[in-house]
Order: C-alpha cells, then structure tokens, then sequence
C-alpha cells in the first residue's frame, strides 16, 4: 500500500481525497490546508465523505517528515509557480515523489523553463524521487490525445485543439477574474494576456507533440480576444456586470516551416450565446482535436453532461494525477511526463 499526502483541499483537491481514500492501493496519511480554518479537520468530512481520521494541517514539514511515498499536490498555482517549484524541490530532495496539477508547462518537462527544470531533477536525484505534471488540458486533450491520433496519421499539416466550454459553473474567482479576465473592463490586461504567460501553460504540450514528431518550432506565438457581455451575470464564481468581459478567446501556436502548425485554442464564454461568430460545438464541455493531413482526423472528446461536464472535469483532472500515483512511485527518478509513464490506466476502477 502506497501512502499519500494530499496537498490542499481545493474543488481538485476534495476529489482526490475522495478517490485516494476509496482505492485500497494507497493510504490517506496526511493533509495540507492554507487557510486556518480549516486546520485540525477530519479529511473526509472536509472532502464531504465519511470521517477519515486523517486531520489536516498547516505544518508542512511535519507532513513531509511522515516517510510517505507521494504527495498528490493540487494548490492552485496559476499566480505562484515559484513557490510551488519551490514546494516540489523540498518534497523531492526529502525523498517523495509527487504528481500535480499545479504546474501545467511541466507536462513537457523538455519544454519547460530550463533552470527550473534543472533545480526539480537535482532534486529529485538527491532524493531518489520522481514528479509528474498532468490534468484534462493541458495534460491530455491538448498533447496526449492529439499524438495517440497521430499514431494513424501518413502526413501532417496541422493540429489544432480546441476546448470549448462555458465557465459559468467553474468555481475559481481567482482563476476566472484575475488570471483569465472575466467581469474585467475590456481595457484591463488580465493575467493571461500577459507577454509569455499562454507560453509557459500551453508551450510545452505544443512542444511535445513538435518533439515527438520530430519537428522544429520556428516560433511560438499567441493570441487573446475577448467579447464584453450585454447584461449582468450570476456564476458560481461571483456576478460579471454587463459591459466586462464575459468570453475570451486564445491560441498557443506553435510554428513550423512559416505556417500555423500546432495550435491549442480555448473558447470560453460565461453563457452560450456570447460571441456567437467564434468555434462552438454542439453541446457544452467539448474538447475537439482536428488533424489536417493524411488522414484527415477530427475527434470531440465531450466531459460529462451539459448539466456536470465542468464538475466532471474537475474528476478528470485530479483523476490523471491520483491514477499516476503507483506508475510514479515506481518510475526512475527525475521529472517525467506521459509519454513516460505510459497509459497510467485506474487500478480497482470496478470495485465499489
């Protein structure tokens, strides 16, 4: 039995909780929490399941002197990756492997900042430990599923990923208002709009699928539109006023010999019938891969119900990292990807 250390309790966070505390592989034996709140809690009633005994805590490095085999770190990171490498580096050097959502751009350690990646694998060697990055996208539908497509592709000319969701539901204030600028000014410059931001989140998986394909980037470039919404909205992350930006639209592209050749774009909106011009799909919670080449590839990958899909997303995520756990755990150490680790398929996924 693999013991676990789950590191925030966040929408990610609960859901893995939950799923580590089902599986009879590993063992819930630490919790980390931020807000002094909620400290000293029991685990599961926190995660909205039966008591755990598993209370959680504050104090980090008691946690990591528990002698458990991974930590599952789900901290929101879009504003922080410093601290969560840095975060990585202490787990790793004191001999625990972790899996994350936290760090997207380290999918693809290869294309991630270099002199960070270079601090995680000094670590992870002194520690005799292993990190994986993953998630629904990107983690997946941007990189993993677009290169298993690609196993029946001839030629290529292009690939382009798209999601295309609603985040009407998504409870993030942070990442919904702050860092993609929803319920902002049109003027205002949000966080993803900044020189290099898209880059570091969706660089590395377009650079995966380059690499894998044996291809070289030209450039990397990126796009950001957005519509501001007629009338007031109530979402779950709080009320977006008519006249602020209520659906963005933005593009990672990688370039290849002058052209357009890896994109991926997201389409997201606060209610459907905002910037009706832009991709949409024929039900909510889409992601859409379409391969231009021989053959002509055109794949929708649709999350849940039109009712749950950015609830079932969320399971998706964590589930990428907690499903990892044993491949990792037994994995060389380093700082790995899913090309690596191969298909990290659920173990006792049938029991009840």
């Amino acid at each position: 039995m693999l013991r676990v250390i789950q590191w925030s309790t966040g929408g990610v966070g609960k859901i893995a909780i939950r799923a580590i505390a089902r599986r009879p592989d590993l063992e819930l034996v630490g919790v980390w929490v931020s807000a002094p709140e909620k400290e000293g809690r029991d685990a599961g009633a926190l995660a909205g399941i039966d008591p755990l005994g598993t209370r959680t805590t504050r104090d980090a490095a008691a946690l990591l002197r528990l002698g458990a085999d991974c930590v599952c770190y789900t901290s929101s990171g879009e504003a922080r990756a410093p601290e969560c490498i840095d975060d990585f580096c202490r787990m790793l050097e004191s001999g625990l492997n972790v899996v994350t959502t936290s760090v997207p751009g380290l999918v693809h350690p290869a294309g991630f900042d270099a002199a960070a990646l270079e601090r995680l694998e000094r670590a992870a060697r002194a520690g005799g430990a292993t990190l994986f990055a993953s998630g629904i996208e990107p983690g997946f539908a941007g990189d993993l599923l677009p290169l298993t497509l690609l196993t029946m592709s001839s030629r290529v000319s292009s690939v382009r990923t798209q999601e295309l969701f609603t985040y009407a539901e998504y409870p993030v204030a942070f990442t919904l208002f702050e860092v993609f600028g929803f319920g902002k000014p049109a003027e205002h410059t949000a966080i993803m709009e900044l020189p290099g931001v898209q880059s570091s989140v969706w660089g590395p998986p377009v650079r995966m699928i380059a690499d894998r394909l044996g291809a070289t980037l030209d450039d990397l470039r990126e796009t950001y539109e957005k519509v501001v919404t007629d009338r007031r909205l109530e979402i779950a992350a709080g009320v977006v006023e008519a006249g602020t930006v209520g659906a963005v639209r933005f593009e990672t592209i990688g370039v290849i010999d002058g052209r357009d050749a890896i994109v991926i774009e997201h389409v997201n909106r606060l209610a459907m019938d905002l910037a009706p011009a832009w991709p949409s799909a024929a039900r909510d919670g889409t992601y859409r891969v379409e391969i231009e080449g021989e053959p002509r590839l055109t794949c929708e990958l649709l999350v849940g119900t039109p009712a749950d899909f950015s609830e079932q997303g969320m399971v998706a995520t964590a589930m990428r990292v907690v499903n990892a756990i044993p491949w990792v755990c037994a994995a060389e150490p380093g700082v790995v990807s899913a090309l690596d680790l191969g298909l990290t398929t659920p173990r006792y996924a049938f029991s009840r």
